[in-house]
């Protein structure tokens, strides 16, 4: 009987084993997890020292936030949030995606969109940033 047991134990072993072949690595997730991690950290000075500037120009014009944002104390701290921030939003739609999505083409196209967007709306905060620098 002991063998039967033990039989029937490989049995499960196997057929969890080929039930769990084809859904990827278990590794590939660590690098965006990782990455992710890294993002937030370097996120929260950056969300801290952004909101306690712009409060700081609360009340002034246009020019006043132009002038403000050309300054390279600011400009780079600023692009250096766009990029993480980006970056880590991409990272986390991604992961849900990939989680949530079951169909390989949606989850495809979804997390095709998600790059795509993510890496259009940072170049067109950098630029922003850029046109505010050559104006100020």
């Amino acid at each position: 009987m002991a063998n039967g047991v033990s039989e029937m134990r490989d049995n499960d072993n196997r057929a969890a084993l080929s039930r769990a072949r084809g859904l990827g690595s278990a590794r590939t997730g660590v690098h965006a997890w990782r990455w992710q991690r890294v993002t937030a950290a370097i996120l929260v000075p950056l969300v801290i020292w952004s909101l306690a500037s712009l409060i700081a120009v609360v009340g002034g014009g246009r020019e006043t936030v132009v002038g403000w944002l050309a300054r390279p104390g600011v400009a780079i701290p600023t692009i250096l949030l766009l990029i993480a921030l980006f970056w880590h939003m991409a990272l986390g739609l991604t992961v849900v995606a990939e989680d949530y999505l079951h169909h390989n083409g949606v989850k495809i196209a979804t997390v095709a969109v998600i790059q795509f967007g993510c890496l259009a709306l940072g170049v067109a905060g950098v630029m922003a940033v850029a046109l505010a620098i050559i104006a100020g």
